[in-house]
């Protein structure tokens, strides 16, 4: 007969700290270091009803690494907090209490542990609503700011966007991120609403027989320059009464932290930020753009 393995936490955070005592031989000021960081990562996760240690905790670590910051711990403390979780994963693998760690894919940085300032899903809501859409710059600029969110996009990556980048028929915007890489990314029905909307009541009137490979078009049918998105931005910020610096990098975290906070797959939301710590090859092979599609439906607020 198989001994079944204990999954009480309390159980193997003792197990843990033990192996760090007799098999690392961690001195008797880093365990109980390593005991309170732990024994906090385990209260957090009993008030978000998680009983037992998961292959799936990924999204609560970030989650409590948020929730760090929000609570002025300093950048070198939440860096130790995520070295305690992280060695804690590790061990529950090693003694196959579980059979992934879902703290492997959070890296430590080379300096400090720098989380980014996000955005309520509130504060989203009213910036958002802020352009007056019933005038035609105001419906582009709802446009462009509910597709900067729905996507999270880079500054540069929304302004440059052509037209031919855009599929509302299939929900998806295909955009070329830092060294022209490609990626598909799912918009959600309020950005498609929005969208259809200004290139049907707007862009044309503006364009007057003319054309533009742009999706959004500014002076002289032009694209948007950044400086120029950057000042629309803080005007709507203002107009909306929120009292805090807001970049359009602020959007782009806001995305990422709102799904990972709804639940979504850390390794979907990689691809749909397209950063390059991941291949991308590696992760199409296992994540299709209809699975996107449907995380986004599910964890984005707006989809």
């Amino acid at each position: 007969m198989v001994k079944r393995k204990p999954s009480n936490p309390n159980t193997l955070i003792d197990q843990f700290l033990n192996f760090l005592l007799v098999e690392k031989g961690l001195s008797k000021k880093t365990l109980e270091a390593y005991s309170r960081d732990i024994i906090r990562y385990r209260n957090f996760l009993a008030e978000h009803q998680t009983a037992v240690f998961s292959d799936e905790d990924t999204p609560l670590i970030l989650k409590y690494l948020i929730h760090l910051r929000k609570s002025g711990l300093a950048a070198r403390s939440r860096a130790r907090h995520l070295v305690a979780i992280r060695g804690l994963y590790r061990f529950l693998v090693q003694e196959k209490i579980l059979r992934n760690d879902p703290a492997r894919l959070i890296d430590l940085p080379r300096t400090s542990l720098k989380l980014p300032d996000v955005l309520s899903r509130e504060e989203i809501e009213v910036l958002i609503q802020a352009p007056d859409t019933d005038k035609p710059l105001g419906a582009r600029d709802a446009a462009m700011l509910e597709l900067l969110y729905a996507a999270g996009l880079r500054v540069s990556e929304l302004t440059n966007l052509k037209l031919q980048d855009i599929n509302l028929e299939a929900g998806f915007v295909r955009v070329f991120g830092k060294g022209a890489k490609e990626r598909i990314v799912p918009i959600g029905m309020q950005a498609k609403e929005k969208i259809e909307y200004y290139l049907k009541t707007v862009r044309s009137k503006r364009l007057k027989q003319q054309s533009s490979p742009y999706l959004f078009i500014a002076r002289a049918n032009r694209p948007m320059t950044r400086q120029g998105f950057w000042k629309l931005l803080r005007r709507y910020a203002l107009q909306a009464g929120l009292n805090k610096k807001i970049t359009p990098h602020s959007l782009r975290h806001s995305f990422a932290s709102h799904l990972l906070e709804g639940g979504a797959d850390l390794r979907a939301v990689q691809i749909m930020l397209g950063h390059v710590d991941i291949s991308t090859t590696q992760i199409y092979t296992h994540v299709t753009r209809d699975h996107l599609k449907q995380l986004h439906r599910k964890f984005h607020p707006r989809g």
